[in-house]
């Protein structure tokens, strides 16, 4: 049994979850959480890294006392507008279709599949940064879907045939963004088993250990800082998108409209539901403009997904943010959506972390949506486990393949 450690690095809170991992099922068993000093994260990444690591201290204790037990083994999670995470769809004429398909050859697509997708994630962030000398490394990737002559399967290794389709999703971020990453856990003194881009880590919590899902959906985590969007498909990452607009920006936006300080407007924030009627509508005339800019973020976020025909029409929230009720509604009653491939009008939903697959809960401290992220890390943690473990079988041999 292995235990993990999920770090939730984030702009509002660090949060810290320990669970042990065996065959594929989590047990959490501590906790913790920590505030973060506004200067101490920029656009969901690291711009202080003494001050985070202070921290990370903090919740990485309370964590440790609940659990009664230490995590050296670490998975971290990354965020910001430069993480950028794509579907790329790879068709590969095989030379001898009666020849079974081997490991090696199922690697020789994906390296090159990785590289390509690296330089364009490259190409992307030194267009953004105006930077040509910009570093990127590869931090998640994952198979979305395979078909050999048209037959889709799970695992293509042992099976004969000429045509092999594969929807391969990557995504790359700044070296310098995981290099501040590295500088925290070391000073920690945790060993750093991955670095995980958020948005894919809610949907490997959603997914679970089910390789043949259909799961679909669209997941949003909003988080203090960035809006993180990925779309399920079938049980396949169809790519992840992010953009700076978070809670904090909305609570800064109550603090400007209704001439208050920056921890009051965050408490009316967090208990908008409760607030007498006159003052709530205040608070929504105080955060209707960035809400329209939000929306925009979202719509366009999704127009980039072209490589789904319809896309999925239930949404599911999760991230601090998405504890404002407001937004919920907003996002369930407004037409924001016309414009975008969707079958009828979406549906919106919290993530019930009851309903995750394979975790259970034996820690005191009650968690709720806001928890998802970190549970998808450690979800990531087991995957990079597996990856390691060659008495896994054929599910480990895929595994061995997507390694960074």
């Amino acid at each position: 049994m292995n235990t993990i450690l999920a770090l939730d690095i984030g702009t509002e809170y660090v949060k810290a979850v320990i669970a042990k991992s065996k065959r594929g099922h989590l047990d959490v068993i501590g906790v913790g959480r920590a505030k973060q000093a506004p200067a101490n994260m920029f656009s969901g990444a690291i711009a202080d890294i003494p001050a985070v690591v202070s921290v990370c201290e903090k919740a990485l204790f309370d964590a440790e006392e609940e659990a009664k037990e230490t995590a050296k083994q670490a998975v971290v999670g990354i965020a910001g507008e430069l993480i950028k995470g794509s579907t790329i769809t790879v068709n590969y004429t095989r030379e001898n279709p009666n020849r079974p398909i081997t490991d090696s050859e199922v690697e020789i697509i994906i390296k090159k599949v990785q590289q390509k997708a690296g330089e364009n994630a490259r190409k992307a962030v030194a267009l953004e940064t105006g930077n040509q000398n910009v570093e990127v490394r590869l931090i998640n990737s994952a198979i979305v879907s395979l078909t050999i002559d048209g037959y889709k399967i799970s695992n293509p290794i042992g099976f004969k045939g000429s045509e092999l389709c594969i929807q391969f999703y990557t995504a790359f971020a700044p070296m310098i963004h995981v290099a501040a990453i590295e500088k925290v856990c070391a000073e920690l003194n945790l060993e750093l088993l991955a670095v995980a881009v958020e948005p894919f880590a809610v949907c490997r919590a959603c997914l679970g250990d089910d390789l043949d899902s259909n799961f679909s959906g669209i997941m949003m985590d909003i988080g203090g800082g960035t809006t993180d969007i990925a779309v399920i498909d079938e049980g396949g990452v169809g790519g992840t998108r992010m953009f700076s607009i978070g809670g904090r920006s909305f609570t800064r936006q109550i603090s400007e409209g209704l001439d208050i300080d920056f921890d009051t407007a965050e408490k009316y924030k967090l208990e908008y539901d409760s607030l007498k009627p006159d003052l709530a509508a205040k608070l929504d005339r105080a955060i209707t403009k960035n809400t329209k800019v939000w929306l925009s973020g979202i719509e366009v976020g999704l127009e980039d997904f072209n490589n789904i025909e319809i896309l999925p029409r239930n949404i599911y929230l999760c991230g601090g943010g998405a504890s404002l009720s407001a937004l919920q509604e907003t996002l369930a009653v407004s037409d924001w959506y016309k414009d975008l491939p969707f079958a009828r009008r979406p549906i919106v939903n919290l993530i019930d972390i009851n309903t995750l697959p394979d975790i259970s809960f034996k820690s005191a401290t009650p968690l709720d949506h806001t928890y998802v992220t970190a549970l998808g890390l450690l979800r990531v943690g087991v995957d990079t486990l597996l990856g390691t473990n060659e008495k896994e079988g054929l599910k480990a041999k895929l595994s061995r393949l997507l390694e960074n």
